[in-house]
């Protein structure tokens, strides 16, 4: 299957509306909804969503953006604007999310909210953006897998390639699937979900960019295999602690 979709949506004054865009904006609207039901459920104040994304939604996109041009530098250097404009993606998750834990982090100090109660209730929402987010790597033709002759391939550039896109977008699916359900009925102890989030994604990630041909790499590794091991050995350690100490 070969798709050639244009990745400007329509124009507004002249400006061009990216479907890069709206489908992030959509994940990120549904992801509020999520979050907000789950302070509900959890007891807690449903108007910390709007305190935590006033600062977490800027930080993750400057930190997706400088994490991917950090590791893309000699495309990059000395062009300014080029830097800026992410209208064409070029957003790498893990800097979003390694900014977004900082302020997290740093809200939950000020409030005096446990981390990781706050981080567990904000990793279903955030799984479920990135379900929905991927869709945008298609739009763009970007963050596919090496070729395949498998039935569901896609056709980019002539070649029939793995639609990693999709696979990470269906295994974030299912994770949000099971954290929500955790979070919301079945959630024994503190961090139980974060944990669990780090735990899957990681190992989902891993896996799927061993696909990729777009990897960022680090002295002949792929940035993001090393980061998604990383991310599976936290919270395995969060989750042994964690169910030790309820014990």
């Amino acid at each position: 299957m070969e798709f050639n979709i244009n990745p400007i949506a329509f124009k507004i004054f002249g400006i061009e509306i990216m479907w890069y865009a709206i489908i992030i904006s959509i994940g990120f609207f549904l992801g509020i909804i999520v979050a907000t039901k789950l302070l509900k459920y959890n007891g807690m104040n449903p108007d910390i969503v709007v305190d935590i994304l006033i600062f977490a939604l800027p930080a993750a996109i400057i930190g997706a953006r400088l994490y991917y041009v950090a590791f893309n530098w000699d495309d990059y250097k000395g062009d300014l604007f080029k830097i800026i404009n992410t209208r064409n993606g070029g957003l790498a998750i893990y800097g979003g999310l390694i900014a977004a834990f900082l302020v997290g982090y740093i809200y939950s100090r000020i409030k005096k909210i446990d981390f990781l109660k706050l981080t567990d209730i904000f990793a279903p929402a955030i799984v479920l953006g990135q379900s929905i987010g991927r869709w945008g790597n298609f739009v763009n033709q970007e963050a596919f897998g090496r070729t395949t002759d498998l039935p569901w391939g896609i056709i980019i550039e002539g070649q029939k390639v793995h639609p990693t896109f999709f696979y990470e977008s269906l295994g974030d699916f299912i994770i949000f699937l099971i954290l929500y359900k955790i979070c919301k009925d079945k959630k024994k102890f503190d961090g139980q979900v974060i944990s669990l989030y780090l735990i899957l994604y990681g190992i989902l990630r891993f896996f799927v960019e061993g696909l990729r041909t777009d990897s960022l790499y680090f002295l002949n590794f792929r940035v993001s295999q090393i980061l998604s091991a990383v991310l599976v050995l936290v919270g395995i350690v969060i989750y042994y602690v964690k169910l030790k100490k309820r014990k």
